[in-house]
């Protein structure tokens, strides 16, 4: 008869148990997205559950307009195609503005760990989250094509208060598909990212309108020196 483990040593395996759960469960749950598209985020159920409904329309990579990938590219990543998920110099850049005290626009967070928090986690940060964003980040970044990683961020990414996705972006201010966005448009859309709960990609003003600008301006850069390559190879 094999002996009972004391409650001990079942304790002291506990831990063990609980982190080979959540690396396998972590490990199956990206690789299914590798294939299947995310039904639903966390931070769609928020909205929904705040009563902003969560209006979401999937259009694959090879229909989204390219001037939307180089938008975010611009906007959010211009290491997108040449890092592992990681840009070490933006996030040295974030931590030395979050330790002047001033007030942070930008996070030091590349499009690969913002695509890993908006279709995995939640909101908000904090030293747990930011752990298991970077996780999730090196499992995509591992398991997922450079392709894949923009698909489906331009496709859960929020684009306004209960509007999720590049698409559904273009029809909410445009009214036309992400297919057909012209180059002022992407850049608009790409702008309203960092806050889109308080911007908005029609008629902007002040700093939205600016940095839009801006991005339309790189995007020359962008497709120039061939920073989108990854995504389209």
């Amino acid at each position: 008869m094999r002996p009972k483990r004391s409650l001990g040593r079942r304790l002291l395996l506990l831990p063990f148990k609980i982190l080979f759960w959540f690396v396998l469960v972590s490990v199956l749950w990206v690789l299914a997205y590798r294939f299947v598209n995310p039904p639903i985020t966390f931070t769609q159920l928020a909205d929904i559950a705040a009563g902003n409904g969560a209006q979401s329309q999937w259009m694959s990579i090879g229909r989204i307009d390219r001037d939307m990938v180089r938008a975010v590219i611009a906007g959010e990543d211009s290491k997108f195609c040449t890092h592992n998920g990681f840009d070490r110099e933006a996030i040295e850049a974030a931590w030395r503005r979050n330790q002047e005290g001033g007030s942070v626009l930008r996070g030091g967070s590349t499009i690969s760990q913002q695509t890993a928090k908006n279709a995995f986690l939640w909101q908000g940060g904090g030293f747990f989250r930011k752990g298991l964003e970077a996780w999730f980040t090196l499992l995509i970044e591992t398991m997922w094509s450079k392709r894949r990683i923009m698909e489906v961020y331009l496709n859960v990414a929020e684009t306004g208060i209960g509007t999720y996705g590049a698409n559904a972006g273009a029809q909410r201010y445009f009214n036309h598909g992400a297919d057909q966005l012209t180059r002022q448009e992407a850049a608009r859309i790409a702008a309203v990212l960092p806050l889109p709960k308080r911007r908005d990609a029609v008629a902007p003003a002040g700093f939205t309108r600016r940095y839009g600008n801006t991005i339309a301006a790189r995007m020359g850069a962008v497709e120039r020196q061939g920073l989108d390559a990854c995504v389209y190879e």
